[in-house]
């Protein structure tokens, strides 16, 4: 049994890629017992974090005695994670109808790109394709280019994953009070678009262009974005406040125009790309380390887990050869914990069926 805040909480994760292994993950880094759900024959990679801190059952899902084993799995589970399109769970037998009358208490979530309804509920898609309709994609990018994918961290793990976490955590704590379950329907373009709250927001105050680069979030200010230093590296700059602004200007020992004054916009960003051209990205760093300025250097993955405050607080931990994201948050009394690489899915041991309530004995074999 597991540590941390969720400590005692039993999740059964039909186990699919991306967004699902992450947010089963984050469970099992703050203390849920997860069972990971593979298809049999499956191949882990030793060095997938996302699959990290549980141990992973081989199944067939069109094996009745497998079927049995994932029904008696979700009967004493809390929370059971698919990621399958809508209405293949059902065909299954393991839909959530049929896995809520045997456990009332289960919170079954159902996490995909487009969601259980709409016209785009049975197709495929990837994170790029979700931030596309919502808005996202379109705002992403260097003014006069092509939108840019910021890699898959906006609709698959923030839309989607952490979406997925917060539902099942509000589902698990309104159960503490009316002890029945329910399904929760997490579409990775519905999260994308929440995460998209403040810019709507603000374009609907006549506040945001629509358009690339053009604002002050987006690159288009220049005194929030990146620069080249002399040795082909990169500071990021977020003076955006007045007073992170002049001092700004101060440590750079430039005189700095009306910031809010977007004609002198064009003017700031060539004296800000010299300025930093003069020196390599250390040099700069060195110079703004204490200062109130919001400048930093910006670090390849091969150097972050080495920076002076990611190494002081253990963000990046060191596992053999490999470099990963160690448990967050952080708790007070509970502490979260780092699980061990992931297993190659097989039999689940005596000991993890017994702390399921499981009976070995009693565990479909045939």
């Amino acid at each position: 049994m597991g540590q941390g805040p969720l400590r005692g909480i039993r999740v059964v994760e039909l186990a699919g890629i991306g967004p699902g292994p992450f947010a089963c993950m984050l469970l099992a880094d703050l203390g849920a017992d997860v069972i990971r759900v593979a298809r049999r024959g499956a191949q882990v990679l030793p060095g997938n974090a996302l699959n990290r801190g549980r141990p992973a059952l081989a199944a067939d899902l069109k094996n009745p005695r497998d079927l049995q084993r994932v029904r008696t799995l979700a009967d004493r589970a809390d929370v059971l994670i698919e990621g399958y399109r809508p209405g293949v769970t059902e065909r299954l037998g393991l839909g959530p109808d049929e896995l809520t009358t045997r456990n009332p208490r289960l919170v079954y979530a159902r996490m995909t790109g487009w969601g259980q309804q709409g016209p785009l509920a049975q197709r495929a898609g990837h994170d790029i394709n979700y931030l596309g309709l919502t808005g996202a994609l379109h705002a992403i990018g260097e003014a006069g280019g092509k939108p840019i994918p910021p890699l898959n961290l906006v609709a698959d793990f923030g839309g989607g994953a952490l979406y997925c976490v917060v539902g099942i955590l509000s589902a698990l704590l309104e159960r503490a009070g009316s002890g029945r379950g329910q399904v929760v329907d997490v579409a990775m373009v519905d999260g994308a678009a929440s995460l998209m709250a403040m810019t709507y927001g603000m374009f609907s105050e006549g506040v945001w262009a629509d358009e690339r680069g053009a604002n002050a979030l987006d690159g288009g200010a220049p005194f929030y974005g990146t620069y080249a230093c002399s040795d082909g590296k990169y500071v990021a700059v977020g003076s955006l406040e007045p007073q992170f602004y002049a001092a700004l200007g101060a440590t750079l020992g430039v005189e700095l125009p009306d910031q809010q004054d977007r004609s002198t916009w064009p003017a700031l960003r060539k004296t800000l790309t010299e300025t930093f051209a003069q020196h390599p990205r250390d040099h700069w760093a060195e110079v703004f380390a204490g200062v109130d300025a919001c400048v930093t250097p910006v670090m390849s993955l091969t150097e972050a887990a080495t920076g002076v405050h990611l190494a002081a607080r253990g963000t990046l931990v060191q596992t053999g050869e490999r470099t990963e994201p160690a448990a967050a948050p952080r708790f007070s009394r509970t502490p979260g914990r780092h699980g061990a690489p992931p297993d190659e899915p097989d039999e689940l041991p005596a000991e993890v069926l017994s702390d399921w309530g499981i009976d070995p004995g009693q565990w479909p074999t045939t």
